[in-house]
């Protein structure tokens, strides 16, 4: 039995990550739809909008979840929503989940924190988690100094502990999501692969961007200071790359990157995995793509163990 499964009520293990601002009915409702499971971000700090944004999901009777960025959340409202609203899955993410725990609990909802190293693991399978988003550096966003792979980070949590893991980093398709089943993860999480594709709402300039860069086409920035973060190279970033920090106005003109297309307004943030995205693509064909390659390879690699 896959566990991520029976806690996410999704048909196919596989989950969308949620990017601020990004991460919305549009795009969270079609990975739903395609029998993954889209999740609503909150991190944007638009509680009323985020707010209406779960609404809708909850309305479409679609399995859904929504991320709590535990850091971020200006006050508990969006908590206390989540908890008295009928959501059944949540991630946390940015802090420790123990004082989340409590509520969440109280109101039966299943919760899974992301971590990026094998310490906040641990410390969340101590905290009462019902699994864990493993985040390896290859990943976009907000990251751990500390660059751990996913490759690394998978067989280290397994190593200590059973709990059900996503494995997230670094994933884009059917390949990806085979290697971290075989090192114990038992769903993947994809945020750039969904960018990039044709129901996510960010302009084209973003989407072709992605498309466009190569393997070694993100910088990790301000890995001495907080937030770090790894985003697609470009004038903007390439400053920041140089300087060594970054300033705090530096996400002012997000939304310009997202829906406005200017790609030196801010850091777009991305994985290393654009390396590995050749087009925009629907969810649907997305994730039937990469559930099809998956299959063929677990089938081809039961026939590999039978030859030694």
């Amino acid at each position: 039995m896959n566990r991520v499964l029976a806690h996410t009520g999704a048909r196919f293990p596989i989950v969308q990550a949620p990017m601020g601002w990004i991460a919305r009915s549009q795009l969270a409702g079609a990975v739903s739809r395609a029998g993954g499971l889209g999740i609503i971000e909150t991190s944007s700090g638009e509680t009323a909008n985020c707010q209406r944004e779960i609404q809708t999901m909850l309305d479409s009777g679609l399995p859904f979840g929504v991320n709590l960025p535990i850091r971020f959340l200006k006050d508990e409202a969006m908590l206390r929503y989540v908890c008295e609203s009928g959501i059944r899955f949540v991630t946390t993410s940015a802090g420790s989940p123990a004082k989340f725990m409590e509520p969440l609990k109280a109101a039966g909802i299943v919760v899974y924190h992301a971590v990026p190293t094998l310490d906040a693991a641990m410390k969340c399978v101590e905290a009462g988690v019902d699994g864990l988003v493993v985040e390896g550096a290859e990943g976009g966003g907000f990251k751990n100094p500390e660059e751990v792979s996913t490759l690394v980070l998978l067989q280290a949590i397994r190593e200590k502990t059973d709990i059900p893991m996503i494995a997230a980093g670094g994933i884009v398709d059917g390949r990806g999501m085979a290697a971290a089943f075989a090192l114990g993860a038992e769903a993947i999480q994809m945020g750039t692969r969904f960018v990039a594709s044709l129901e996510s709402p960010v302009h084209a300039n973003y989407k072709q961007a992605i498309i466009d860069a190569a393997a070694t086409g993100t910088y990790m920035l301000n890995t001495k200071s907080s937030p770090c973060i790894r985003a697609l190279k470009a004038d903007f970033t390439a400053k920041i790359h140089e300087a060594g920090l970054m300033g705090p106005d530096a996400f002012t003109g997000i939304q310009e990157v997202y829906f406005g297309g200017n790609m030196n307004a801010a850091p777009a943030l991305a994985g290393q995995s654009a390396g590995l995205i050749h087009g925009v693509k629907s969810v649907a064909s997305i994730i039937e793509d990469t559930v099809a390659e998956f299959h063929a390879i677990a089938k081809r690699m039961g026939g590999l163990s039978q030859s030694f």
